[in-house]
């Protein structure tokens, strides 16, 4: 039947064109479900601290704090942060500022030995922090953008807690664990450089194109087993 080669042939042959990317759905499937989000996350290194009381008597006024940003304001935020109390201040154009609450002007720089020691006091496990590095920018990553402070830790998972220079909070945790499962998260979702998109058009078209491997297979093998057994039926009755 030429229809049934030609339809043969074409299943063959698109099979063979998302074969490669099918495989990597599976592998990249196995990884996010064989490894925990938790540990992905890197959440066992990181310790549990209850917040320390806000010293409200001693806290600099909002109305001070803001006093030299210009424009209005579009929020305040009041927290407890590793180097004390903060407002975070959202003018209403621009980027959020953070200010010491208790002095109303922005933080100290961050030293190498305080974001190190910073870290490990956020930090749980087996390691001990072996280096203390400031970035200028980010590393993508991390998500991030502008400087920050990245602190390593000599587990064997090499994990990295990536710390805010104004308020030393541990923002982000990588690890390589992270790294393994960002690459075949990457090979999953057919963004290989910044693994963010899955809506995109490559990724619908190999999806369509794998479902209709999938359906088209179905009618070749149904095409297959009622000819066999026509065949089967007929040798029967020649018998």
């Amino acid at each position: 039947m030429p229809i049934l080669r030609i339809s043969t042939q074409l299943h063959k042959w698109v099979a063979l064109v998302v074969g490669v990317q099918v495989l990597s759905w599976v592998a990249g499937g196995l990884v996010m479900t064989a490894i925990p989000i938790e540990t992905v996350r890197s959440e066992h290194h990181l310790r549990d601290v209850a917040p320390a009381a806000l010293p409200a008597a001693a806290l600099q006024a909002l109305p001070d704090a803001a006093r030299t940003l210009p424009g209005g304001l579009a929020g305040a935020a009041l927290k407890s942060t590793p180097r004390g109390p903060a407002w975070v201040i959202t003018p209403v154009d621009g980027e959020a500022v953070t200010l010491a609450a208790e002095t109303g002007r922005p933080f100290g720089p961050l030293t190498s030995a305080e974001a190190a020691r910073l870290a490990a006091r956020a930090y749980t496990g087996e390691g001990r922090a072996v280096s203390a590095v400031h970035l200028a920018e980010a590393p993508a990553e991390t998500g991030r953008t502008g400087p920050i402070w990245r602190v390593e830790f000599s587990d064997r998972e090499r994990t990295a807690f990536y710390l805010s220079p104004e308020t030393g909070e541990v923002v982000t945790r990588r690890s390589a664990v992270w790294r393994f499962y960002d690459f075949f998260w990457r090979l999953h979702v057919m963004d290989w450089k910044n693994g963010e998109d899955f809506n995109h058009p490559l990724i619908v078209v190999t999806t369509f194109l794998t479902l209709s491997v999938v359906i088209t297979g179905f009618i070749l093998l149904w095409i297959r087993l009622a000819r066999d057994i026509h065949v089967a039926r007929a040798a029967r009755r020649e018998r």
